[in-house]
């Protein structure tokens, strides 16, 4: 007989079969085989900045750690899936300016993702931020004891007299003047101007937008990467203030005596507020807009509608003010710095210091420059902490940050003091009087001067490196100590932790388990089958997988052991996880 031109079948079939099995116990496993990633819910922030980790691609069921460089800061439990969400992290307050690194790592392994985060503080606003205490709270370079070694970074020649105060955001200082300037903040290089018909006051970013306003009686918003033009806002004068920005609303003062609110996006007017005289930079907390004009008053007015809530009258102009949670400080003309209650607008108190500036509030005190002085005064009762005496009259407001109070002078120096004790720790002399507002972020000091220069002062570059390399996965190690600090939502992760034990326990669950010790991951030695108990001892430091419905540990862990169903559950709701002693 011929043997058969047909080629069997069988192995084709069992192949198959096998390949359809494997499939299926994978499935049935919740093994993952994706490649493990994670989203940050901001890829930049200041130090303390919180950071919303999520991460899929992970195995089910498993504790990952979050570190920031190399700091173990949570640990959280995947879902059935492999993913976890919304886990929080924080920047660290001693993170210094530069690009820093999230790492999700799986305890048991070397199963990780990273991705890059900048720590970088932007002074959007000539007073830092809405509420106008021009106080840097998350500066961590400079400080009292370096600050003496301040050394130009860079200097650029704009061709023309400056007294602006620079905003600095995401690596750009933007300067005002006569054009708007936009300089690279690391190389001092020009990225572009736009030229106006008039000069222009200090701006504000916001958005990816910056806001200025000018002499020739416009508001303009341009495109803060390209300065290319989005809107302007004709306000019938010249415009006096600064801009603020809070929640994509503009607020503006003009010299026809008007606040303005604009829609931020669009230019389009929202409200105004008249008053007698022109208006002062205004500020933003709590839903309330603060401000002083020249008919004498410090007004407050709801920022949704313009509706008067108080008015304070000065002895004469009132100027800009600062607002912290419960205390509006205002200069006036008259001579006096006044504390009002920011909730009617009640006096506590007023010291004279003579015709200030705009204040800056920091460490309980409030700074406040007039005359030829600098004055630190108690927040509280308004008594003189100390002064500092310049060689000729101060008209911009002071900076603080880490505690230095930075300072500018006609007399054409920069100074640098004590927040604590005003002793002068270091003053830089330019070529002619520096009227404006120094600005002092990322370890960096901006200010400019009628001698033409805009200036950036820094320490050294070593000693003000720019960030860190990735840290390598293998070389991270978890902190035991940390409890589970985020767990995914799923009905079908639910943990179950057990107490610690002393003897044997099983544990009875019609799913597959994974087990983590708080304090470390014991080792496991998992065989399947429903009638084989699976031995489990403490000391590596690695998870398992459980396979089968018996899990038997002798002895439990003194910290107990976090335990969550693997694969998904048949039944709706909780996941019926229950654990009996043995012998009880």
């Amino acid at each position: 007989m011929k043997p058969s031109s047909q080629p069997s079948k069988t192995p084709s079939k069992f192949f198959n079969s096998c390949v359809f099995l494997f499939v299926a116990c994978l499935l049935l496993s919740g093994v993952s085989s994706a490649t493990p990633s994670v989203t940050l819910s901001k890829k930049s922030g200041p130090p303390t900045s919180q950071i919303l980790v999520s991460g899929r691609g992970f195995e089910p069921n498993v504790g990952v750690d979050i570190y920031f460089d190399t700091k173990d800061e949570a640990l959280v439990v995947t879902n059935s899936r492999g993913e976890f969400k919304a886990a929080r992290a924080y920047a660290p307050r001693s993170a210094r300016p530069g690009q820093h690194w999230v790492t999700v790592l799986e305890r048991n392994n070397e199963k990780g993702a990273q991705k890059p985060f900048l720590v970088q503080t932007n002074w959007s606003q000539f007073h830092f931020d809405a509420d106008g205490t021009r106080w840097n709270p998350y500066e961590n370079v400079l400080n009292p004891k370096n600050v003496v070694n301040l050394a130009a970074k860079w200097i650029y020649h704009l061709g023309e007299p400056n007294g602006s105060s620079p905003a600095v955001v995401d690596g750009v200082v933007y300067v005002a003047g006569g054009p708007l300037y936009a300089i690279d903040a690391h190389t001092g290089a020009l990225l572009w101007s736009y030229v106006v018909n008039g000069s222009s006051v200090p701006p504000a970013v916001a958005d990816g937008i910056v806001y200025f306003g000018s002499a020739d009686d416009n508001v303009y918003a341009l495109n803060a990467r390209s300065g290319a033009p989005l809107w302007a806002f004709n306000t019938g004068a010249f415009v006096s203030s600064s801009p603020a920005v809070v929640d994509g609303v503009l607020y503006i003062g003009s010299s026809d005596g008007k606040l303005y609110a604009l829609n931020a996006h669009t230019g389009a007017k929202l409200w105004s507020y008249t008053t007698g005289g022109y208006v002062s930079s205004p500020v933003i907390r709590d839903g309330v807009v603060y401000f002083g004009s020249d008919d004498d008053n410090v007004y407050a007015v709801q920022a949704s509608n313009g509706a008067l809530l108080w008015k304070y009258k000065t002895g004469s102009y009132a100027g800009d003010v600062a607002v912290t949670t419960n205390v509006v400080y205002a200069t006036s003309q008259d001579g006096n710095t006044y504390a009002l209650l920011a909730v009617d607008g009640e006096k506590l108190w007023s010291y004279p210091a003579g015709s200030g500036t705009a204040p800056a509030f920091a460490y309980d005190a409030v700074y406040v420059s007039s005359g030829r002085n600098i004055y630190a005064l108690n927040a509280r009762t308004g008594a003189e902490l100390w002064s500092f005496v310049t060689g000729n009259p101060v008209v911009g407001s002071p900076a603080v940050a880490n505690g230095v109070v930075y300072a500018t002078s006609t007399d054409a120096n920069v100074y640098a003091l004590d927040a604590h004790t005003g002793v002068e720790l270091w003053n830089y002399t330019t070529g002619d009087v520096v009227p404006g507002s120094p600005t002092v972020v990322n370890g960096v000091l901006y200010f400019t001067s009628y001698d033409d220069n805009v200036y950036a002062f820094s320490l050294s570059e070593r000693a003000n490196q720019d960030g860190v390399s990735a840290p390598d996965i293998s070389t991270l190690r978890p902190d035991l100590s940390l409890k589970v600090s985020a767990v995914s939502s799923s009905p079908h992760s639910r943990p179950l932790f057990m107490p610690a034990h002393s003897s044997s326990t099983d544990i009875s669950c019609p799913l597959r388990i994974r087990a983590l010790s708080p304090r470390g991951c014991g080792y496991c030695s998992a065989t399947t089958g429903s009638s084989t108990p699976n031995g489990l001892s403490v000391g590596q430091n690695m998870c398992c997988a459980i396979s089968g419905p018996t899990l038997t540990a002798s002895p439990f862990p003194t910290a107990g052991w976090l335990l969550s169903p693997r694969a998904t559950s048949p039944f709706a709701g909780e996941t019926p996880l229950t654990a009996t002693r043995n012998g009880s």
